[in-house]
């Protein structure tokens, strides 16, 4: 048996690292799923999800920084919406992330976190949840 859920989210900035890791933690609690795995993906292709540091804030606006020096619109970017960056942004953080389910807990490191990646917003957002049990 399976378990899913989605997570409603609402960025409020262009380019947004949203910590996601309590509600991901309280869906895994309530399923009581003790050994597994928990697939955190996102259908967007302007967004992304990542496992980084979530104790230091510095830490994620250093992250937004570095992809808005190093990856702003281009000249040579053809897509009309004038959203690319967000696009490569959305394949280079990747749109899932697979995690593992150990003794009823997520295994994350101590400083840890998920990350819902806004490249194009604000926007309404959508994170799917799914646990297969192991």
């Amino acid at each position: 048996m399976s378990h899913a859920q989605t997570i409603d989210i609402q960025s409020q900035q262009d380019m947004e690292f949203i910590d996601i890791t309590e509600q991901v933690r309280d869906f895994v609690r309530a399923c009581r799923c003790q050994e597994g795995m928990l697939l955190v993906f996102t259908p967007h292709t302007t967004a992304g999800v990542t496992i980084n540091e979530n104790a230091d804030p510095d830490v994620r606006h250093d992250i937004g920084e570095f992809f808005k020096r190093r990856l702003s619109n281009q000249d040579y970017f053809r897509h009309s919406e004038g959203n690319s960056p967000a696009h490569i942004l959305s394949s280079l953080v990747s749109a899932s992330e697979a995690l593992i389910i150990e003794n009823g807990q997520l295994l994350l490191g101590t400083w840890q976190g998920i990350f819902f990646c806004e490249f194009d917003g604000p926007r309404r957002r959508r994170v799917h949840l799914k646990i297969i049990p192991g």
